[in-house]
């Protein structure tokens, strides 16, 4: 579904990126790992087609991914409608007037017509439990609901893919523990989960694979996410957990 080779980007010629190579299954849930600036977000906006690599090349689908190729209208709508991508400051990604507007706007994007629109952003509504908050502005919820929103935003295309920047970041326990079964159950429907996250104590529950970043911007380590506990000096390194951190 994913295969990056060679991979390498860079802000202003401050590197972000450093020779990645890494391929996803469809229907993986993969977890990316590291400390802040080690390159994950950057990853996650690269395989979205929001940034390009500066060398390497990334296949989505088995399709090259180009610059030239997102500015051709009917690729760019394909590639987006199977790739949806939920980032980390949920503000970001909500500009509407009210909360259906917000998860209307990609079906109406890609010419659905008003009947299957108005479909798909109830289907929505229902699945992530905010029928409530159908005609609220979105500036006026919570972290929490803003964050179902803009779940709900991606969901209304359908995409095969799911990328999840920093998902967890600002959320309560108990929207957390949501958060979590609802991912799961997307991921046993089939859908591929890809999320950045610093969170050691659910990253079992979120993934059954980790790709950890070193401060180099490359992968410092890809293992199941069972066997991260076991990588304590690992974890250390990369600085994901602190000199005294025990796992008990």
């Amino acid at each position: 579904m994913i295969d990056l080779k060679d991979v390498s980007y860079s802000y202003e010629g401050i590197n972000a990126l450093n020779n990645i190579n890494l391929h996803i299954e469809k229907g993986e849930a993969v977890a990316l790992m590291g400390a802040n600036g080690t390159g994950k977000s950057t990853l996650l906006k690269l395989m979205n087609g929001l940034l390009s690599p500066d060398q390497g090349v990334y296949r989505f689908d088995q399709e090259e991914i180009t610059p030239k190729k997102l500015k051709n209208t009917k690729f760019s709508k394909a590639f987006h409608q199977k790739i949806g991508f939920v980032f980390q400051n949920s503000d970001t990604q909500l500009f509407c007037a009210d909360v259906y507007d917000e998860i209307a706007f990609g079906p109406r994007q890609m010419g659905m017509n008003e009947d299957d629109v108005e479909k798909r952003v109830n289907d929505c509504l229902d699945l992530l439990g905010i029928q409530n908050f159908k005609h609220r502005q979105p500036y006026h919820l919570s972290g929490g609901e803003k964050r179902k929103v803009a779940i709900a935003c991606v969901l209304a295309l359908n995409p095969e893919v799911l990328v999840l920047d920093e998902p967890m970041n600002g959320l309560d326990p108990r929207t957390q523990r949501w958060l979590v079964n609802f991912l799961n159950t997307l991921n046993r429907s089939g859908k591929t989960l890809i999320i950045s996250t610093h969170n050691l104590d659910l990253v079992q529950e979120l993934s059954k694979r980790a790709i950890l970043f070193d401060e180099n911007h490359s992968i410092a380590a890809d293992l199941p996410s069972e066997n991260l506990f076991q990588e304590i000096d690992l974890l250390k390194k990369i600085n994901l957990v602190d000199e005294n951190y025990q796992h008990y």
